[in-house]
């Protein structure tokens, strides 16, 4: 599934996919560079709780966007397909500036919203400029193919990671979350074997990849973003792995990314921060 097509005179707002565990209290520099870019006072965000079983994970990101200076907050109460089809939630989206989707369980995020009106309108957002964040499972579910279990504390295997379709924000990348926490390295290697043309996104708690219009992300947070660029690899013994066989991987490429880091991912190239660039041409800049 490609990403919606962005319309004439339009510009695809930012993916801000977050690793989960993202600091509420103290700096919350994620949560206010995404106010920000909903338009801070004048923004219009709707929160998507729909992966959360917990009644107040809806109002309790209302709260942090409010303290956080946007202008209206309100939550999207889906449990069920059918809940898909209010047209209150439909008029909410199309008049949003910005969407963020909790953490919880992407299968039942993607089970419940995969294919309606809700899922179609978040992507069109997308396309026409609306910025679209995620956290945990949230995160997951952006991209073409979702990563919905694995192995952790493994090394990759024949069967090292399960995945699932996605919302399809992005058909560039597959997402991890919880990365260096959970020791996921193992199945996010896994995943990249399947077809090398993905760059393997591994996003560490309180850490987010800021995606811009132009395919650039920035590192925002405590943590890292580990890249896995699978496109120069020049073995895989994925196609004749049995379940439990330990993967080769030969040509992987690998960058660790921290705060202010950029990578493109047209060129597949990585940037340290702006400011801390001696030695390194032609810089893109940094997103707005």
């Amino acid at each position: 599934m490609c990403p919606a097509p962005v319309p004439q005179h339009k510009e695809r707002g930012f993916i801000i996919p977050i690793g989960g565990g993202e600091d509420k209290e103290k700096d919350m520099l994620i949560h206010r560079r995404f106010v920000d870019l909903s338009g801070g006072s004048n923004s219009d965000i709707i929160v998507v709780p729909t992966a959360s079983q917990l009644e107040e994970t809806g109002p309790n990101y209302n709260e942090i966007f409010r303290e956080l200076g946007a202008g209206q907050v309100e939550f999207l109460p889906i449990n069920s397909r059918e809940d898909c089809d209010n047209p209150s939630y439909v008029e909410m989206l199309d008049r949003a500036t910005g969407i963020f989707m909790t953490g919880g369980n992407q299968l039942r995020l993607s089970t419940i919203l995969g294919g309606t009106l809700v899922a179609q309108l978040i992507r069109r957002c997308n396309a026409a400029g609306v910025p679209v964040a995620g956290t945990s499972a949230g995160a997951s579910i952006m991209s073409e193919h979702m990563v919905v279990g694995g192995d952790s504390d493994s090394s990759p295997s024949g069967s090292g990671v399960n995945l699932a379709p996605g919302l399809g924000l992005t058909n560039a990348v597959i997402i991890d979350q919880h990365f260096t926490q959970r020791n996921r390295l193992g199945r996010l290697l896994s995943a990249s074997s399947y077809n090398p043309f993905l760059i393997g996104l591994g996003i560490d708690e309180d850490t987010a990849a800021f995606i811009g219009p132009d395919n650039v992300f920035e590192v925002i947070g405590s943590g890292t973003v580990t890249v896995v660029n699978a496109s120069d690899m020049t073995y895989s013994s994925m196609s004749s792995a049995g379940p439990d066989d330990p993967l080769s991987l030969l040509g992987l490429k690998i960058d660790i990314l921290g705060q202010g880091c950029r990578y493109d991912l047209a060129n597949r190239l990585a940037y340290p921060p702006e400011g801390n660039a001696e030695g390194v041409c032609n810089l893109p800049p940094g997103p707005t």
